[in-house]
């Protein structure tokens, strides 16, 4: 435990020197906006998701406007995200939710917000990190997941075991911070296929460097 805390640290340190600071990839102004985006990068690359956003956005500007579009009409505006059914589903009753409990406020705590369709602890984690500075865990996605086990951080593949794990070697302060390390790192060096090990800040304390990438 104290060995993975001190890697943790360092590769804080080194990531952090790397890409500055990252914040999510996803384009927002607003933390209503960020919700929908976040909901929609479910299976969906976030290139994918800023082209659809680009327009959605500018199609509906609040809350409520979700809350009143029809599920079919949402559909069609979100169609190239894949799995656009369930998605319009949850934005609109989540968006529903929203405007009638929260008075179309986006909730600001973990409970409040896994309440709503189709937010689940990552998203959540996301929402309360970006738009509200608080960490109350740590997003893991499909680049934070295969980072986790590269880096010998988890042995565990359910994301939720994985944030467990993180969790208690990471300190609160750098809950968010390290998720957003991760992803970066994973989509510019430590890609899925051919990762970029002998260009990788990590290659000296990263235990698979070898057998992923002789």
């Amino acid at each position: 435990m104290a060995e993975k805390k001190q890697l943790v640290k360092k590769i804080i340190i080194l990531l952090n020197k790397k890409y500055k600071n990252p914040k999510t990839a996803l384009n927002y102004k607003t933390a209503h906006q960020l919700l929908i985006a976040t909901m929609l990068s479910a299976q969906c690359t976030d290139k994918r998701v800023n082209i659809v956003t680009k327009d959605l956005f500018k199609k509906y500007k609040k809350m409520k406007d979700y809350a009143k579009i029809s599920v079919e009409e949402l559909e069609k505006d979100i169609r190239t995200t894949g799995f656009f059914r369930s998605k319009a589903k949850n934005i609109s009753g989540s968006s529903k939710i929203i405007v009638k409990k929260f008075r179309s406020r986006i909730p600001d705590t973990m409970e409040k917000l896994i309440m709503l369709p189709g937010v689940a602890r990552k998203t959540a984690n996301i929402i309360l990190s970006e738009v509200f500075d608080k960490n109350e865990g740590i997003a893991v996605d499909t680049h934070v997941r295969r980072l986790s086990q590269r880096l010998g951080l988890s042995e565990n593949s359910n994301p939720e075991k994985i944030e467990k794990d993180l969790m208690e070697i990471t300190e609160k302060k750098n809950w968010g911070k390290v998720s957003n390390l991760l992803i970066s790192h994973g989509r510019t060096i430590c890609t899925a296929r051919n990762p970029k090990c002998k260009a990788c800040i990590l290659n000296k304390d990263c235990p698979s460097v070898f057998r992923v990438h002789p």
